[in-house]
């Protein structure tokens, strides 16, 4: 068992928002669709899909304006238990100590762990439930 077993590929990408309206007006204007707008605690968080892109935005974190601004790279995960017990046993280096979850995200929720890769950029795996 390797934690590749329970991917299938980029989920989103997530990048922090200042002004998040804003944010959503802008990749409308280059063709992004809504999919979804969230509430996250006092927050609002937004995906943002263009064919099989989705960027998730988010108010609330500070913000990098300049080169280098995502904020980390989501994987698709089919099964987000076994996924974080893997990940565990490769030694991965993780970031949460337990699979986390957002209950206000998509109609059931997502349930996530992240790790840090050499270069300490953050990976997400994360599990939409349904």
């Amino acid at each position: 068992m390797a934690v590749q077993d329970f991917v299938t590929g980029i989920q989103h990408v997530g990048i922090p928002s200042s002004d998040l309206d804003r944010t959503i007006a802008f990749y409308k204007s280059i063709g992004f669709e809504q999919a979804g707008l969230f509430p996250n605690g006092d927050n609002r968080c937004a995906f943002m899909r263009l064919g099989n892109l989705t960027i998730e935005t988010w108010e609330g974190d500070p913000t990098n304006p300049t080169a280098g601004a995502i904020n980390h790279i989501s994987l698709n995960t089919t099964d987000i238990d076994q996924a974080f017990a893997a990940a565990k046993q490769q030694g991965l280096e993780l970031v949460n100590d337990e699979i986390q979850s957002i209950p206000t995200f998509w109609s059931k929720g997502i349930r996530f762990f992240n790790i840090l890769g050499p270069n300490h950029e953050t990976i997400e795996f994360c599990q939409i439930l349904d």
